[in-house]
């Protein structure tokens, strides 16, 4: 697999490592104070209410997954399926200290969610739909899985013009790794940053009424260092690149990476400027 395939063999690609777990799970924290407005949106727009029962695809370390365990409460359900055995082992523990018995987790390749057909009230998948390979296989799968009239709500990454601390730390490191610039790839980090991209897909999946949000906002941090810490955490298609590359090289990877975030350097930390899409779907 590319490293910036997210929902591809048993392994989950570069998700699937202990480190990248690891590192996914140590990002929680900065994550939910980025994605906690975006995510609400993407469960309003779900239209996930209390007792319904949830799909989450490819749902990692699952923060949205128990922001929508809370919404459904203890007569609904949340299913959290994801490639990635050690992503949602984060997220199991993290549902047991929550104490939110009504999550469950299972392994299950996007492509081949082997569900019961029209057994959910409602479906999400957080920045992943864009990295699954055969997505549509994966859309089929979600839209049989929902009950006729319930609705897909997704976020995407926007566009690399529109998230050039992203482009620009990915590009430095296959520059050091002796790769040429990544062309754009689909499936790919900004595979589905167009808006009239991502209203294809779902209506080629035969989802109706599709409505595309751009959501601009800010990634914020105390501190360079901390900035830092999020990048080293929040990229995990970094990891198979610096694999490829000496001690003194992967420091001279994250000098240039310190050297781009600098940039956004402000008089009360660091602000970067980013860009989603919230994409939903009825059957």
């Amino acid at each position: 697999m590319t490293a910036d395939r997210r929902d591809g063999g048993q392994d989950g690609g570069a998700y699937g490592s202990a480190e990248a777990a690891e590192g996914w799970r140590r990002g929680a924290a900065e994550r939910a104070q980025d994605l906690g407005p975006i995510t609400e949106r993407m469960l309003d727009l779900a239209g996930i209410e209390p007792g319904h029962r949830v799909l989450d695809v490819a749902a990692g370390t699952g923060e949205q997954t128990l922001l929508a365990a809370r919404r459904v409460g203890p007569h609904g359900f949340v299913l959290a399926t994801d490639v990635a055995d050690r992503m949602l082992a984060h997220l199991s523990e993290a549902a047991r200290e929550a104490s939110l018995a009504n999550v469950e987790t299972r392994v299950m390749d996007a492509r081949q969610l082997e569900l019961e057909p029209e057994s959910f009230d409602a479906a999400i998948c957080r920045l992943a739909l864009m990295l699954i390979p055969e997505r549509d296989k994966a859309l089929a799968g979600i839209r049989r899985a929902l009950k006729p009239g319930k609705k897909l709500a997704v976020v995407v990454l926007s566009t690399a013009e529109k998230l050039p601390h992203i482009a620009a730390s990915l590009a430095i490191a296959r520059r050091h790794a002796g790769l040429p610039p990544a062309p754009f790839e689909d499936p790919g980090m900004f595979a589905l940053g167009d808006p009239t991209v991502l209203r294809a897909v779902f209506e080629r999946a035969g989802f109706r009424d599709v409505a595309i949000e751009t959501v601009a906002s800010e990634q914020r941090f105390p501190s360079l260092a901390a900035a830092m810490q999020h990048r080293r955490n929040s990229l995990p298609e970094m990891r198979p690149l610096l694999a490829r590359l000496s001690d003194t090289e992967r420091d001279a990877v994250w000098d240039e990476i310190e050297a781009v975030m600098r940039r956004f350097e402000t008089a009360d930390g660091v602000v970067v400027p980013t860009e989603r899409l919230l994409g939903v779907g009825t059957k």
